[in-house]
Order: structure tokens, then sequence, then C-alpha cells
């Protein structure tokens, strides 16, 4: 039985019959503590209170049981500069992920399909209304797609989006794009990380010019300088996603699309969710430069851990955002080894994530940070801001592979790696001494 899948059951099960965790509590003789647990894959009840609790929901203990009634809908985006190879990566997504067991969906490229059916910018009023035909159509279609993939047979869904909804603002003056934002009543936060993870392949444009060509896509007309400045841009775009992936051009292009699935692959934790990951303790970055870079964006994380009785699994929930635009995570880890970690994660709404702070471990305190996502050398850097670090600051890089070796940014001052040191650990810096 997957505890975890179990757990979101319940959870959903309680709220269709509007039964408070408290209610329920007392329904199968135990503490609403004890149903928060469950839900959050803490723990599990008796077969005695699951056979209660099947009473109650009207349902079979195999349906409770069953971990093959939910879906498991993964919505990514595949974007890059032009000529970057997205097209062939389909071919490649959906042949390897289908031997997988994977239902794979493809959202096809917005503005290819608008430019196609007649529309561009020279025959409508304003390139920002351009734009806005390619949004609108990018999220209608977002949403028909994944309620449709809720009825899909197949419990393992992988919806790819040929370009995500952040891909326009490239193509926008920031003045365009605020009144956009405003006019489709959405910010950027929700837009970018409405997607679970995004995979940028680097255009050919740079670092493999001799492949750059217009041929394959009647929408494109960059020439070689101007795709690699969109491929900045979009880089700059989607930069601040917790799951952002860079494949660059360093290899031949078959070995490009290898990476590229491996990556997915890694994020989809196929076999297991594996989290590979270095941190570096670091002089304390010049803000007022990291915030000047295009290829870097803030956000603001509050994280808060709950009470967890397996000494192996940390549970925490996150507030993550900026100017009053937050998403809410879960995310569930089981040390494997020093360096490796099983890691599973889901996205909360705003009145689940303050349930659960209901059940916050009151021997750890809130941890508030602020980040700083650099995306630089083909690498993901985190850099993490604490109020009670005044000279100092950490900085973490996901890796795929342990011996994988690192380049560091310039102008970043790295004093050791802290690693395997349990003092630089979050759920260290969270213990109220």
């Amino acid at each position: 039985m997957n505890d975890y899948g179990f757990g979101e059951r319940i959870y959903k099960l309680r709220n269709k019959f509007k039964i408070s965790q408290s209610e329920l509590g007392n329904m199968v003789g135990v503490s609403n503590k004890a149903v928060s647990k469950w839900e959050t894959g803490a723990s599990k009840p008796s077969i005695g209170v699951i056979n209660k609790l099947a009473t109650i929901f009207r349902v079979s203990v195999d349906e409770l049981l069953n971990d093959e009634l939910e879906h498991q809908i993964t919505k990514i985006v595949i974007t890059g500069g032009p000529c970057a190879g997205k097209t062939t990566a389909q071919s490649w997504i959906q042949s390897e992920f289908t031997k997988k067991g994977y239902q794979v969906v493809f959202i096809r490229e917005g503005a290819t399909d608008i430019i196609s059916a007649g529309l561009n910018p020279s025959v409508l009023v304003s390139n920002k209304d351009f734009q806005k035909a390619i949004l609108k159509y990018q999220l209608e279609r977002e949403k028909i797609v994944y309620e449709a993939c809720k009825r899909a047979k197949n419990n393992k869904v992988l919806i790819v989006c040929d370009r995500g909804a952040l891909d326009g603002k490239c193509y926008m003056s920031n003045i365009e794009y605020r009144q956009l934002l405003k006019e489709l009543n959405t910010d950027e936060i929700e837009l970018r990380d409405g997607y679970d993870a995004i995979f940028h392949l680097v255009t050919a444009a740079k670092g493999a010019k001799e492949c750059y060509t217009l041929e394959n896509n009647a929408a494109r007309s960059e020439t070689v300088e101007q795709a690699a400045i969109a491929d900045d841009k979009i880089i700059a775009a989607y930069t601040g996603h917790p799951h952002f992936r860079i494949i660059d051009n360093s290899t031949d292009f078959k070995t490009k699309m290898v990476r590229l699935v491996s990556e997915i692959s890694a994020f989809l934790g196929e076999p297991e969710p594996f989290e590979i990951e270095r941190k570096y303790l670091i002089d304390y970055p010049d803000t007022k430069y990291l915030e000047s870079l295009d290829n870097c964006d803030k956000v603001e994380i509050i994280q808060t851990y709950l009470l967890s009785e397996d000494k192996n699994k940390e549970i925490r929930i996150r507030q993550r955002g900026k100017d009053g635009s937050y998403i809410y995570t879960q995310t569930i880890k089981e040390k494997v080894n020093d360096v490796k970690r099983i890691e599973r994660e889901k996205r909360l709404t705003k009145e689940e994530y303050l349930e659960l702070l209901m059940n916050a471990d009151p021997n750890l305190r809130q941890i508030r940070k602020t980040r700083y996502c650099l995306s630089e050398n083909g690498y993901y850097y985190e850099i993490d801001i604490f109020p009670f670090m005044k000279d100092k600051a950490i900085m973490e890089i996901e890796l795929k592979d342990e011996d994988e070796k690192i380049l560091f940014p310039k102008f970043i001052k790295v004093i050791k790696e802290v690693t395997d040191d349990v003092n630089y650990k979050n759920h260290s810096l969270a213990l109220i001494k």
C-alpha cells in the first residue's frame, strides 16, 4: 500500500462528505492529529479502522486501498530557442515514456497554430493582441486536456506542452507584458509554476551553428544572432521555477535527446525519484547584482516541518512566490544516503496548506528565506539568504550524476562544501535552541 496515495484518497473523500479531521477521528476513535498523519502519508490506520473508513465513505476496502484509482498527471513544458530540437524531442518522449507505461499527451505550440491560421502581428492592431491570442489559446487547451486526462484509462499521464505560457514574454516589452497579465487577471508566478517541470533545449545557434536552419518550421524567421538572444530570454522567463533544467549543445544531437529523456525520467521518478544535491556555504552575495541579472529570479519561501513518526522521513509544506502570488506544496523526503533521497512532492491549495499548518512540529521553527534562482553555465543554482545569516549564504545545485563536475558562477565565492554537514540542513536550521 502506498501511504501517500492512501492519504490523498482519505483527504478527498473526507472533503467530499464535508467531514472535518476532528469529526472523522471521533467516528473511528482516533485523534484529529492521527487523521492528519494519514493524509500526509506519515502513518496509516489499522485494518479495523480502514474497514470503518470504508463504511463511512461508502466505498469498498479495495477501492480505499487501490492506488490504481488515482491518476498521476504530470504536466511539463519542452521549450527552447529557435531550432533547438523540440520536434524531434517529442518523438523521443512519445517512444520512451510510452514504454515506461505512460499515456503521453501533447499540446501543440500555440504560436505555430495561430500563425499557420493566417494571424501574425502585422495583421492585428498590436503585438500585445497577438501574444494575448496565443496565451489565451494556450491556457484554454491546457485546461481542456488536463480535465480530459482525469478520465484516461491509463492512470499514469504525461502532458507535454510544446512551449509554455511564458514563452510569449520574450517577444513583448515589460509594459506590454504587465498589461497582458492584468487583462487576463493572472500573474507570472501562477503561469510559470502551474507546470510541474520545465525542460529547456538550447537553440542550435548557441554551440551548433552549423545545424541552425529555418527550413523545418514555417513560423521561424530568426537569424542566428536573434535566435541566441531569444534563447537567453526564454531561459530568463522560466528562471525561478523549482524544477527547471537546461539541455545545451555540449554533445551531439542524439546524446542531447538522451540527456533530455534522462532528465525527464529523473524528474518523474523512474524507477525512483532520486534527488542528487550538492550544497555549499558561500560568502554573502551581491544581491543587487543578482537582481539586475535577466537570468536570475528572486522568490520568498516559508517552509514548515510537520510531525513525522519515521526519523528517516521528513515532511514539510512550503509557501513559495513573491508580490502576493504564491504556490503551496507538500514534500516528503526519505533518506537513502548522505547524498541521495527519495523525494515526493505534490501541489496544495491554499486551504490544504493552512489546514496542514495545524500539524506543524512544535520543536522546529518555520524557515523563512529569500531564494535567488540563477541559470548559468548550464546549471540551475539556488542561493538561499537567511535572516539569521549576516555574512554567509547557502547555495544548492541539483545534479543527475553524483560525480558530475560543477562550474561555479565567477561572482560567487565558495567557502566550503556542506552537503554532508548536518548543521547546514534546513531541518537543523529549524531546530529551536
